[in-house]
């Protein structure tokens, strides 16, 4: 996969395309990501079901997002690129932006 939780990523397909935000969470089997503050849902919850909303009510989260509508914000140019992968001389794997060559961590 070439996203990794803590990235920050672009949308560029899909309701929310444009915007962009921190990679909360993923799902390997789904290949989905949760994106902080995207593809915010409402749920009805009742009262004692969720200890962050003991009262019940509606609750807003954010939903997920298919990784392949998902591209990684370049740390030096700040916009969006493709991944590459290489291995440095100490043998340790790395990512890094195709746009600038700056690795990714």
């Amino acid at each position: 996969m070439h996203i990794k939780k803590g990235d920050l990523v672009k949308v560029i397909s899909g309701k929310e395309k444009g915007k962009s935000g921190k990679i909360l969470e993923l799902n390997r089997e789904k290949m989905r990501a949760r994106v902080e503050g995207l593809m915010v849902v409402k749920r009805h919850v009742k009262r004692g079901r969720l200890p962050t909303a003991p009262e019940g009510g509606i609750i807003e989260k954010e939903g997920t997002i298919h990784v392949s509508n998902l591209m990684v914000m370049d740390p030096k140019t700040n916009e969006p690129t493709r991944i590459g992968r290489k291995k440095l001389e100490n043998g340790k794997n790395v990512r890094f932006a195709k746009r600038s060559g700056e690795l990714i961590d």
